[in-house]
Formats: C-alpha cells, structure tokens, sequence
C-alpha cells in the first residue's frame, strides 16, 4: 500500500509519498515541485508512479500557492515569479536535510523533479547544489536571465504595465544571473537529466531548454545514457501521459 501524509517541514506545507512498508527506511528520494499558480496535490500523478517503484517523494508547496495561499490574483503572483523560483530552491537545502537527518532519505541518492515553473527551479537548483543526484525537467528553461527577459517583452506586448521598475529589473537579472545553469553548465557533471518539452509550448519557450540540451551533448559523449531529451511534436503547455511515466522511469534508471 501507498500512503500519502501531509506534514509541515519548517513552516512548509509537504505531502510525503511512500510505500507503507518502508516507512521508515532510509530510501532514495525524490521532491517534485509544482507549476505556476498550481498546487502540490496536482502531481500526485508522478507520486505514485515513482513511490510505486520504491521512492520516497515530497511534494512541497511554492510560496504564495496552495496552502501558502497570499491572496494574490494570478497576475499579481506572476509579478513574484522569480521571487518563488529563488525562494523553492532556497527551501530544497532544509527540505532535504530534515529527511536525511531522521534517517529517511539516502544522502547519496536524491533526485529533483518539477514541472513547468517547477522543471525551471529544477534546473536552477542543479546548478546550485551537487547533492543532487539525478533531475528531470518537464516544460523547464535554464537560461534564467533570457526566460526573464521573454516574460518582460511578452507582458509588454499584452499591454500589461508591469509595477517593476527599470532598477528593479537589472537588480532581478542580477540575482537569477546566479542561477542560471545555461552561464555555468559545467555544474551538471555529468548528471543524468531528462528533458521532456512540447514543441507547441506557448508558455515555456521549447526552444530555451533544446537549445541548452544540444549546447551540452558533446559534455554527455562518454556518457551519452545520462542526458535524453523526449521533444513531443503535438504537446503545448501539458506533459503526456508518456511524459509522465518518463520522469518515474528515468528516476528508476539513474537513482
């Protein structure tokens, strides 16, 4: 059996995926983190598939969402994109260091998952820590500074006045800068990391994460099993079922 419990780790609201009779093992781990204006519950999907196969997965909830609920509208919260983005990977550290120090987690064997803005957070936390074993980005872009700058243009073009300030920007650009794996990619080491992106993506620009896989191939010639990337023809902002099951076999395979 399954069991999914809801707990809080440092103020952060979690749902803890497992197998009942392993509970209380030390098991390879794996977070999945949300998308934009979504909540934890939504990827309950990948949970089970992936606790099914003997992981234990958290799903943490982003600040301002679910049960961090702020009151924001959608276009309000978008305006704190980036501030939730810094804010998740920030939390991963504690998240992490709280299941291995009750014994529940393999330090050695934690991967990072998300979709959409949480694929994007995966991929900025790859660059910020080496204790990430293995990553699958769903829908995610690693060039921080350009996705930032795509946002602002297309915010421009639907006639929105955005409340940032030309300071406010050049301070915002300089702090992703930091996170921003397409200016460091030598971080990766070589760990395995799926991509999955639908060509039709009208809100993460496909061609932000093809274009860094193609860019890092030639690092992966030794290892060339690490690095896939699964490109759907006919997939806009909405991972397929096969998608789907990619993550929790990839975890499988390299965890």
């Amino acid at each position: 059996m399954i069991v999914i419990e809801k707990k809080q780790i440092n103020d952060i609201p979690v749902l803890h995926i497992v197998k009942q009779q392993k509970m209380t093992e030390s098991l390879p781990l794996v977070f999945f983190i949300h998308g934009f204006s979504s909540i934890k519950e939504t990827n309950l999907n990948y949970a089970y598939l992936m606790a099914d196969k003997g992981f234990r997965v958290v799903l943490p909830e982003a600040l301002h969402h679910g049960e961090r609920n702020s009151g924001k509208t959608e276009r309000e919260l978008s305006f704190h994109f980036w501030e939730i983005v810094l804010n998740t990977i920030h939390e991963l550290e504690d998240l992490k260091q709280a299941f291995i120090d009750e014994g529940l987690a393999d330090p050695k064997r934690i991967g990072l998952a998300g979709t959409s803005m949480g694929a994007i957070i995966t991929l900025g936390a790859l660059r910020k820590y080496d204790w990430i074993k293995a990553a699958v980005s769903l829908m995610g872009h690693p060039a921080y500074e350009q996705l930032a700058l795509w946002q602002l243009n297309e915010v421009e073009k639907m006639g929105i006045r955005s409340p940032l300030k030309e300071i406010d920007i050049a301070e915002l650009l300089n702090e992703i800068r930091k996170y921003d794996l397409s200016l460091e990619p030598e971080k990766l080491k070589g760990r395995p990391v799926l991509f999955w992106h639908g060509k039709l993506d009208p809100v993460v620009p496909f061609d932000g994460a093809y274009d860094f896989y193609e860019s890092i191939r030639q690092d992966y010639n030794e290892i060339p099993e690490n690095l896939k990337f699964i490109a759907d023809a006919h997939a806009g902002h909405k991972v397929s079922q096969a998608g789907i099951r990619s993550a929790a076999e990839w975890f499988e395979k390299h965890l």
